[in-house]
């Protein structure tokens, strides 16, 4: 058991990495001093952040503000091993020199969750046998190169790719090292996706090393269901939201999470368009709500 967990915020929500006509009027230092303001430790990185390790640590620090970790998306099934592997150690080393311990890794090849023109619950890829061969070899390998910084990668399930299911992710866990690939337990893509966030922290527990909390307004999940649109849409249209104004009960997830061997972070996440979900007031509604539910957990 341990409470050395710490909260952090994404950027996504002032400025949105795949459409970045959403927030495109945020700056960089609004969005981290917001996320300082409401009262959070961390940040994971946004395309607006400086690129220069040594001067966003300064932009940061000035704040009380770490990095928790940042995106890579992985190519592993549809190009070389060598054009991600190249991608990956420029990525690692700039999160190292920040003094981040995780990284964020997802399988972007043929992936539809930035196609305007595929269905989000209609066209979901399948990865085929040779594909998920190709996946786990380069995992793997990816992972030994993390651990050359004494940092790990975190496998990012999430809507639109070949690894969104319980199904998905029982597989990737079956077929990896618990040396090498570790999990990001992500609630709001859980819950998008039909499955039970609960029980999949509870099957994957020793294998989590990083939390996104996200919430769910089911209205416009069914929606976008039902009239067959994209992921984008999804987020244009407000599919996500910050925990506490959704529908996804967070108290039983922090119970379990404060009260197993879990150390890390939990990184608030939202993708919105912040012209109508303020991310300041958002993000401090979300602050607040874990709060207020950290009060009542019982270690």
């Amino acid at each position: 058991m341990t409470r050395n967990i710490r909260y952090a915020c994404a950027p996504i929500a002032w400025t949105n990495d795949d459409m970045p006509e959403l927030g495109h009027e945020n700056s960089f230092e609004q969005c981290i001093s917001e996320m300082a303001l409401a009262g959070y430790e961390g940040t994971e990185i946004g395309n607006k952040y400086p690129k220069d390790a040594e001067v966003l640590k300064d932009y940061l620090e000035a704040r009380g503000l770490s990095v928790a970790s940042a995106w890579l998306s992985l190519y592993l099934t549809s190009a070389p091993y060598e054009v991600t592997r190249q991608a990956f150690i420029e990525h690692r080393d700039f999160l190292h020199a920040l003094g981040a311990k995780v990284i964020v890794v997802s399988e972007q090849g043929n992936s539809i969750q930035g196609k305007l023109d595929k269905a989000l619950f209609k066209d979901k890829p399948i990865f085929t046998e040779a594909e998920w061969i190709r996946l786990i070899d380069g995992l793997e390998k990816l992972g030994q190169l993390a651990h050359e910084k004494d940092m790990e990668i975190v496998y990012h399930h999430h809507m639109g790719t070949g690894i969104q299911t319980t199904a998905e992710i029982d597989e990737l866990m079956k077929r990896t090292s618990k040396d090498n690939v570790s999990l990001l337990f992500d609630t709001g893509h859980l819950l998008v996706s039909g499955e039970d966030p609960l029980a999949i922290f509870n099957k994957h527990e020793d294998r989590i090393k990083h939390i996104h909390f996200k919430d769910v307004r089911q209205e416009v999940k069914a929606a976008i269901e039902k009239e067959q649109q994209c992921f984008l849409e999804g987020v244009r249209k407000g599919m996500f939201t910050v925990p506490g104004d959704g529908i996804i009960d967070f108290e039983p997830i922090l119970n379990k999470i404060y009260n197993s061997n879990y150390s890390g972070w939990i990184v608030v996440e939202a993708e919105q368009d912040p012209s109508i979900a303020n991310p300041f007031k958002y993000a401090k509604k979300a602050k607040e709500y874990m709060s207020n539910i950290c009060n009542n957990v019982v270690i």
